[in-house]
């Protein structure tokens, strides 16, 4: 549920932080422009790829998506996300503080859920694996007949 959410808030989020940018680019130094500039870009790639790979992954129950996803959203977006809430050269507006809040609450019930999310199908593949082993192997009833009809 929170993956839906999170799809229907980021265009939310996307209107706010660009009219916020817009606002706040002439008291920004050069290099915070840059900075704040390629973060964005960044942010909103990756925020794209990653609610893409986790709905196909929890969808379908697809571990390497399920596993991008989840590593995406922990080594990517989670440090990008932190620096647009957490420093203050960025001159965070308030509006910008509360937007950023909820994609960050977003992406940490994300996080967590999407570990136990990503654990349980990989057992649940696991299971599958072991049972159509067993699938495959004739049981000892049926091993007489075997051998009759390779007569």
């Amino acid at each position: 549920m929170s993956l839906y959410f999170n799809v229907v808030f980021f265009p939310v989020w996307l209107v706010t932080v660009v009219i916020m940018l817009q606002f706040k680019y002439e008291c920004l130094s050069n290099i915070y422009r840059f900075i704040v500039v390629t973060v964005l870009i960044a942010v909103i790639g990756i925020e794209c790829l990653r609610l893409y790979m986790g709905y196909l992954g929890n969808l379908t129950e697809k571990i390497p998506e399920l596993a991008g996803f989840w590593m995406l959203s922990l080594l990517l977006q989670m440090p990008l996300q932190l620096f647009l809430f957490v420093n203050e050269e960025t001159v965070p507006l308030p509006i910008e503080r509360v937007v950023q809040g909820v994609m960050l609450s977003f992406l940490a019930v994300q996080l967590v859920s999407g570990f136990f999310a990503l654990r349980h199908a990989s057992q649940h593949q696991a299971n599958r694996f072991h049972i159509m082993q067993f699938q495959s192997i004739p049981d000892s009833r049926s091993l007489p007949d075997l051998a009759h009809k390779l007569d």
